[in-house]
């Protein structure tokens, strides 16, 4: 089996293994103890924090070990803002966030904060000029990933940083992703991150909050990590973490070449060995290990699933999945196709033979999911001079399937109105129209659900 998904977990590094091993029996008592059993566990939480600092690039007492990077998040963006409270309540978060800092976007908004969500463009990157825009002198915190969970595109980190120091504005970064390929450029103020995103164990996250950051820890607190993380320190788990941390950055620099030949093929292979795709995110400016793209006409979870069959472990951020019922934020905000999206994010040490094979088993993969769905024949009937396709209760991707085969029975000019009550046909449609060479004239009320409206250009 080949495992192609460590964008969600990647495998246990051998070192984590190691020093997880070693550190169960040394570092087993509590901490703050004085006794030598808490005293061992004490230098061992402590050489943890100096080595995650000196790969974050922080102080050692700026840096505390949260139970996960959602905690971490969820932890920094509820401190941050409610100590700077007087300045304002203002929130500013780009579309493509992670979903925790999208929900602590949410909670801060019903608590009567104001949140502005900033627009990405068709690669899934914010513009500096969109932040700009975006800070207000009551803005009490503004947020930016490092680079993207879904399709890796690197965001604009180092110079937004340098925006937001000017206006007085703390940043917190959400490097996650990026952390085990280098440290996060620019003056940022606050950052989260989790272990088992870079081969550590799951359960540990990283919060770094820089000195002269107006900070208020929320929730009961307790002694333990400055205040900021109640409960008693899993010490193997975050020893662990910190080694694997210092070995993938020893090994980054080689392997960040290496993964990024290896995603260029995929990236340009995909294309030329299966029709109607739509490759996402920035070519360039990415992560190593991740690429992403969308399948006209197929369903994702379909799709997943003969993947899987052919020994192949990917996710997706299409709505064509039962535990995805709507398109993926991140695919919607960029405004690109989401059905039969597909994301392949190579681990650390990832074969060469195992990509060629992936490539070699995608096109009949992709053949047989669409065999299956393309028996259901249109219905279709002509209103005037517009033909009108009724695809009401019918899921992705089968209203763009339907679209697609009855556009060539309007004449140039014509056009073809797509009834749909599916949430993904408001991303989808567009897209095949980009992706056509058709034009999108747009979406009208109906009786059920929306008409999209498509004129044939072609």
């Amino acid at each position: 089996m080949s495992y192609f998904d460590a964008a969600s977990a990647a495998p246990l590094h051998s070192v984590a293994r190691q020093a997880l091993l070693a550190s169960i029996d040394e570092g087993w008592a509590d901490p703050a103890r004085l006794y030598r059993e808490g005293r061992r566990a004490r230098m061992l939480l402590d050489a943890a924090r100096q080595a995650a600092a000196e790969a974050v690039g922080c102080r050692p007492d700026e840096l505390v070990f949260t139970s996960s990077g959602t905690r971490a998040v969820h932890s920094g963006v509820a401190g941050a803002t409610a100590g700077r409270r007087r300045v304002g309540r203002h929130l500013i978060v780009s579309a493509v966030e992670h979903s925790s800092v999208l929900h602590s976007a949410e909670v801060f908004e019903a608590e009567g904060g104001a949140v502005t969500r900033v627009p990405v463009t068709r690669t899934g990157a914010v513009t500096v000029e969109s932040y700009a825009d975006a800070l207000r002198s009551d803005s009490a915190l503004a947020c930016l990933q490092s680079a993207n969970h879904e399709v890796g595109t690197e965001q604009p980190v180092a110079a937004v940083a340098e925006l937001c120091r000017e206006a007085g504005v703390p940043l917190l970064v959400d490097a996650a992703q990026s952390l085990g390929w280098g440290a996060v450029e620019g003056p940022w103020s606050l950052l989260a991150a989790s272990a088992h995103k870079w081969g550590g164990p799951s359960g540990v996250g990283l919060l770094v909050v820089r000195k002269g950051v107006r900070f208020v820890a929320q929730g009961p607190v307790d002694e333990r990590e400055s205040g900021r993380a109640a409960g008693f320190e899993n010490i193997p788990a975050i020893v662990a973490a910190a080694a694997s941390l210092r070995a993938v950055r020893a090994e980054a620099a080689a392997e960040a070449v290496r993964l990024r030949e290896l995603t260029a093929r995929i990236r340009a292979r995909v294309g030329a060995l299966v029709p109607d795709v739509e490759v996402v995110g920035d070519p360039q400016r990415r992560l190593p290990g991740i690429v992403t793209f969308s399948c006209l006409y197929v369903d994702g979870e379909a799709l997943l699933h003969e993947l899987d069959r052919e020994g192949f472990s990917v996710s997706s951020g299409s709505s064509c999945t039962s535990s995805t019922l709507t398109p993926s934020h991140v695919l919607k905000a960029m405004g690109v196709l989401s059905e039969g999206n597909v994301r392949v994010s190579l681990p650390v040490g990832a074969a060469e033979e195992d990509v060629q094979r992936f490539l070699a088993a995608l096109p009949g993969a992709v053949a047989g999911v669409r065999e299956k769905l393309g028996a259901p024949a249109p219905v279709a009937d002509v209103r005037g001079d517009v033909l009108v396709v009724d695809a009401l209760g019918k899921r992705c991707p089968i209203p763009v399937i339907e679209l697609a085969k009855v556009i060539g029975d309007v004449p140039v000019g014509g056009t073809v109105r797509v009834l749909s009550d599916d949430e993904a046909a408001r991303l989808d449609i567009p897209a095949w129209c980009e992706m056509r060479g058709q034009e999108y004239v747009g979406e009208e009320p109906a009786d059920r659900g929306s008409a999209y409206v498509v004129r044939r250009v072609s």
